[in-house]
């Protein structure tokens, strides 16, 4: 008995030792069990509920505002700037010019500010301008294919002329949209309706009149300085790569020709070659492709003085002003539209929107308004055109001027060349980061080129930002 007695004895005691150590162990959480030295666990917090509306803060702008308190140039030292300039045997017997204070408006110097003379491509400001004010300039253009019968599709141009051949790059302004992948779309909508073979027509009848300005002279097409203005084609119906190279003188069968092959590949027999035709205003759409938005197309024709494209653009305001999509119907709207903003356009004459064709009239004061507008807060919409004009030594058709200026990075302006016309219109910021306007347009320059006229502009808008004027 005693010995059984000290066995239950020893085990009772094991018993709570092992009780003793679980409970420890429970209290430190090494093992599972309620008790706990922890830290009680705090409460959730509330669910979290939505913030209520506030008001945005402010788009930071592509242009900072310009300040107030920098002095303004002393006009008769500006005078002096624009009277040696006109007297340059370089720029000859015709020269207007106009330098007004961005902020102010006012006029500090001028030379026969109001009379017309050829803007060249400087014309394309206006175009730039009436555009993105006119139109959204997140409008894109559809390039559609839409069924016209049973065994017939239409591609049907939405003004697109710079489609690309193949695939589309969404990063691109030319090249943004591609006939490839139109087709490839077109190809998987046919094989849902069990059709693998089409006659294609091409429809371009957004724009109208002649494709050709009867100011351009012939050999602008053969040279690249432009192509037949249509409603679609293929890298502005370039015959190859190049800047100044050869167009197709029927850019949109060109681009059906393009598309037909581009079917083919995906699997579409293509019956024939394209012709011209006219979709069915309620025909079922089959695919379609759309450009880059308008804002970089403007961006695109203000930087690289690409004609073609801005003759496009002068359609589209048009079309939305209930005018035809022509040369006549491009540059009315352009005129009216710029003349809403409150810019005097009486005695303007435009024969293109581009300023490629002989005849355009306009005036270095109305220039400089226009000029003004597109850093004007209360047209905060214009700053593209501002920016998207080319750079003093940087980029567009002014990369290689200005290289060994010091106004390189502080002249941004539209150029202007036709034969013995020379012309350039932006903004100067000077010494005293005052940002003047100014505008120079010589259009009886002397024969041999651009360089010597070019010379003398320059050396005047140089000295312009260089200018304490004090």
């Amino acid at each position: 008995m005693a010995t059984a007695a000290r066995v239950a004895g020893v085990g009772t005691v094991v018993v709570v030792l092992a009780a003793g150590a679980y409970a420890t162990a429970d209290a430190y959480d090494v093992v599972p069990g309620v008790v706990t030295l922890a830290p009680p666990v705090a409460d959730p917090l509330p669910f979290p509920t939505a913030p209520g509306a506030i008001a945005p803060t402010a788009v930071p702008r592509v242009l900072g505002d310009l300040d107030p308190q920098a002095p303004l140039p002393a006009a008769p030292q500006v005078q002096a700037l624009v009277d040696a300039l006109v007297v340059d045997a370089r720029l000859g017997p015709s020269v207007g010019v106009s330098v007004v204070d961005q902020l102010t408006g006012e006029v500090l110097a001028s030379h026969q500010p109001d009379a017309g003379r050829v803007p060249a491509s400087t014309a394309k400001v206006l175009t730039g301008v009436a555009a993105l004010t006119a139109l959204d300039p997140a409008t894109t253009l559809p390039t559609r294919v839409v069924r016209v019968d049973a065994g017939t599709v239409a591609l049907v141009g939405g003004g697109d002329m710079m489609l690309a051949p193949g695939a589309g790059d969404p990063t691109a302004t030319v090249g943004h949209a591609g006939l490839g992948d139109l087709a490839t779309s077109t190809a998987a909508a046919l094989a849902q309706q069990g059709v693998t073979s089409v006659r294609l027509v091409v429809d371009d009848s957004l724009f109208s009149g002649p494709t050709q300005s009867p100011g351009w002279d012939p050999s602008y097409v053969r040279d690249g300085f432009a192509a037949p203005v249509t409603a679609l084609a293929v890298d502005i119906a370039k015959l190859r790569e190049g800047e100044y190279v050869p167009r197709s003188p029927d850019p949109s069968l060109a681009a059906g020709d393009v598309f037909a092959q581009r079917l083919a590949e995906a699997g579409v027999t293509v019956e024939g070659r394209a012709r011209r035709g006219t979709a069915p205003s309620d025909g079922v759409e089959l695919a379609r492709v759309e450009s880059a938005p308008l804002v970089d197309v403007v961006h695109y024709f203000l930087e690289t003085s690409d004609n073609t494209i801005t003759e496009v653009v002068s359609r589209l305001v048009a079309l939305d002003a209930g005018l035809p999509a022509s040369f006549d119907g491009g540059t009315q709207a352009v005129l009216h539209q710029v003349s809403t903003l409150g810019v005097d356009t009486a005695g303007a004459r435009l024969v293109d929107a581009s300023g490629l064709a002989a005849g355009s009239s306009l005036s270095p004061a109305l220039l400089a308004d226009v000029v003004r507008l597109t850093t004007d807060p209360q047209h905060a919409a214009l700053r593209d055109v501002a920016v998207g004009m080319p750079v003093a030594g940087l980029s567009g058709t002014l990369s290689g001027r200005y290289t060994k200026s010091d106004a390189r990075g502080l002249v941004r302006a539209k150029t202007g060349s036709l034969p013995n016309v020379t012309s350039l219109a932006g903004t100067a910021l000077d010494a005293q980061r005052r940002q003047l306007v100014f505008v120079v347009m010589a259009d009886q320059t002397p024969d041999g080129g651009q360089w010597a006229p070019r010379q003398a502009v320059d050396a005047f808008a140089s000295a312009l930002a260089a200018c304490g004027c004090r």
